[in-house]
């Protein structure tokens, strides 16, 4: 037998013995039989068994030797069950010494596997999906070593290919209750894009067939590799010199830190061992993809595994140079009102597609941080995330519907729900441009009160909205975005070009920028944190500032250096006692101390903090003789007086932000920023709804932040409202003992023609 390479690759001659039987005559179930039986001496193992994901998630027993023959085909476990059921649920090979005395053992009667003692299986993955599992048993204690898992890794990817043909499975279906092919079906998913589109589907399917396993002569492969790798870098380069995405921000960081991943050299250098050891390179890439995804997904940070399918598209992408492809999707193959769908994307495989017909995307995966979003959101492409098996469930040219705004994607809709969406993206046409007719106009209520009204942002693109709803400034600008981008903490002089660039966007209007906001479910992935069982109440925003000041120094310091000669607007997040504003302020004063003395500091520094624990609105006249303002960040304070985790379904409408006790809090901090003379503003979800807004204007609000397509809504109701008369009659409802007022606010608006 040929000697096994260093790294556990499988003899050549044993990867040619099982390439002639899968491409070999006979049946399928035959074929499986006869590599079961190779394996099995190959691995000196007394059992080898496959078994094959059906439909409704089973697996079955579809070969084996060593095992009872009449236990074939009818043997099953569900995903999840036994230790088989295990290794297809988490997708990651297991070996046992004593399976037995594993809690998850399932003991089958009719296997009659009680006299074998240890167990060594791996998945069967196909396209990122298990398709089975392969499993090696001995009646011996014996303890199997990695390179004997990367074997069977191996063995069970070339085996794939047979799986995977269609003639031991055929393709699973959604399991009891699904609808029928054809029928209307509606899901929901999380908003990562805002925005509406009509269209139909196009289903992005980037895997390369690969149709040769085993290599003639390693130096051929690798020689292939090389030229597909160079040819990869060409494109690449190409797509970054796009037009539409010359101009620097996030989207930028996000394009050129893809390219540097292209060129890494671990990522390279497995491919090339797995070439050496006798694959093919397309079987090479799909090995170490294949290994890459397994590792992926045991870590648990969120920001981490949502760079697998950044190395998801580029494994994809140099699969595609390797088959004499360019890596792309032609724009050919794109309807003039496609939607795009998919597991998932890297941010480059967007790129491929023809922007100008492209009028959404639905992925079953993604969140609003991964790289694709970003990218999505500076070409102002609806996105909606996280939509259950919707690939499986679409066909392409499948009429869809696709509400953003809703988190909500319609398969094949009735009649009667295209006519709604289509009257509904008319109706929000006609709004828009009856908002832009208010441009020009000031944010007045009919009783001659003006309101601050700004937006937020967090990228540079954002800035283009100042323009759009003539908006006063940004109330909140998220500084951590191009943090959470880039694989190292960004430097003084890269924060300072993107600071100074911010604030010369916005021209004369005034910039608040949020000091950074991380920790909880906005992670970085060259900073852990480690884990906490409650994250939006643990180490996050201030508290991480306060205790790696040298974080909070390096940001404050380039802010202080973008804005020379300007005045500098900073806020502090998530400040729960006015000690913590007092100890951030005090960094800050080191830095323009410096400044000062080059001469270099800008025109007028105002510092405020963030109010979203309830705690400092104990403290806030204190707090007030502190801060030159005070900004309530709405999201954060209603989970934190409510008890509520914002995240969570079963809770999502058990409060309303309109109900006595959230009027009555935030009617007592307008009342002491009032009396202390100090600005206060309110920047979340809650500004930027019209009835909402009305609230908040009741109560003494004057400044508001929100995101920029809220502006156009927010003024038309301002402007037909009369503030004093409301006034009253919100600090009336703030004394209520309902659950919400909303309704009797929603009735005002109505009787006084105010449109929410």
């Amino acid at each position: 037998m040929e000697k096994m390479a260093a790294w556990g690759g499988v003899p050549r001659q044993l990867l040619r013995r099982l390439r002639d039987i899968m491409a070999g005559a006979g049946a399928a179930q035959e074929r499986l039989d006869r590599v079961v039986k190779i394996i099995a001496a190959e691995m000196v193992a007394e059992v080898c068994s496959a078994y094959v994901r059906r439909s409704g998630d089973i697996l079955e027993l579809c070969a084996t030797e060593g095992l009872r023959p009449e236990a074939v085909h009818r043997t099953t476990l569900r995903v999840g069950e036994g230790l088989v059921g295990d290794i297809a649920e988490e997708a990651r090979p297991l070996a046992l010494a004593d399976a037995q005395a594993h809690p998850n053992f399932a003991y089958r009667p009719e296997t009659g596997e009680e006299i074998f003692h240890s167990l060594m299986g791996v998945p069967i993955l196909r396209e990122g999906r298990v398709l089975g599992v392969l499993v090696v048993q001995n009646r011996t204690m014996r303890h199997y070593t990695e390179e004997e898992i990367e074997t069977l890794e191996t063995i069970a990817m070339v085996l794939a290919e047979l799986v995977a043909s269609g003639e031991l499975v055929t393709r699973a279906t959604a399991g009891p209750g699904a609808p029928e092919p054809g029928m209307p079906l509606r899901l929901t998913g999380v908003r990562i894009c805002a925005g509406m589109a009509m269209g139909r589907a196009v289903l992005h399917q980037p895997t390369v067939a690969i149709k040769r396993v085993v290599a003639e002569d390693p130096e051929i492969e690798l020689a292939r590799l090389r030229t597909a790798v160079a040819e990869l870098h060409d494109t690449l380069d190409r797509m970054l010199g796009a037009t539409d995405l010359a101009g620097a921000g996030e989207h930028r960081d996000v394009l050129e830190a893809y390219r540097m991943f292209a060129e890494d050299r671990g990522w390279l250098g497995r491919i090339r061992e797995a070439i050496r050891s006798g694959l093919t390179a397309e079987a090479a890439v799909q090995k170490v993809q294949n290994d890459t995804r397994v590792r992926m997904n045991q870590i648990e940070d969120d920001y981490l595994r949502e760079r697998l399918s950044d190395l998801e598209d580029l494994n994809n992408r140099l699969l595609m140079h390797l088959a004499g492809g360019n890596g792309a999707k032609p724009a050919a193959d794109l309807p003039d009102d496609a939607i795009l769908v998919a597991h998932n994307l890297g941010p480059a495989e967007l790129l491929d597609y023809d922007r100008k017909k492209l009028r959404a995307v639905v992925l079953e995966e993604g969140s609003p941080t991964a790289h694709v979003s970003i990218v999505a959101r500076a070409l102002d492409i609806p996105v909606v995330g996280r939509v259950k098996d919707v690939f499986s469930r679409v066909d392409p040219m499948d009429p869809m519907i696709v509400d953003g705004d809703g988190a909500i994607v319609m398969l094949r809709p009735a009649e009667e729900a295209r006519q709604t969406y289509a009257q509904g993206i008319r109706q929000r046409d006609e709004r828009a441009a009856s908002y832009a007719k208010l441009r020009g106009l000031p944010a007045e209520s009919k009783d001659g009160v003006s309101v601050s009204l700004n937006i937020n942002a967090g990228l540079l693109i954002d800035l283009s909205h100042l323009e759009d709803g003539n908006a006063d400034g940004v109330g909140l600008y998220r500084t951590e975005i191009p943090f959470m981008v880039r694989s190292a903490f960004p430097d003084v002089r890269a924060q300072e070009d993107l600071y100074r660039q911010v604030l010369e966007r916005a021209g004369d209007r005034p910039v608040t920028f949020r000091t950074l906001d991380v920790g909880g479910d906005k992670l970085l992935p060259y900073f852990t944190s480690g884990h906490e069982d409650n994250p939006a109440m643990g180490w996050r925003a201030i508290r991480i500032a306060l205790d790696r000041p040298f974080m909070l120094r390096q940001q404050l310091r380039a802010l202080v250096r973008a804005a020379e000669g300007r005045e500098l607007r900073v806020m502090f997040p998530m400040i729960a006692e006015v000690a913590e504003f007092v100890a951030a302020r005090r960094i800050m004063e080191l830095e323009l101390e410096h400044a000062l003395v080059r001469g270099k500091a800008p025109s007028r520094v105002r510092l405020g903090a963030m109010l979203e624990v309830p705690a400092l609105g104990y403290q806030l006249p204190a707090l007030l003789r502190e801060a030159d303002f005070v900004s309530v960040g709405s999201n954060d304070l209603m989970q934190f007086l409510f008890a509520s985790d914002r995240g969570s379904p079963r809770l999502a409408d058990r409060y309303d932000v309109l109900s006595p006790p959230v009027l009555t809090f935030l009617g007592q901090l307008a009342d002491r920023a009032a009396e202390a003379g100090k600005p206060l503003a309110l920047c979340g979800e809650m500004a930027g709804r019209p009835l909402e807004a009305m609230a908040l204007l009741g109560l003494g609000f004057r400044i508001l932040s929100m995101a920029p397509p809220s502006i156009g809504p927010v003024k038309a109701m301002l402007r037909k409202l009369r503030i004093e008369p409301l006034a009253a009659l919100v600090r009336a409802l703030s004394r209520s003992s309902e659950h919400s007022v909303r309704e009797t606010l929603r009735t005002y608006a109505r009787d006084q023609e105010v449109p929410i």
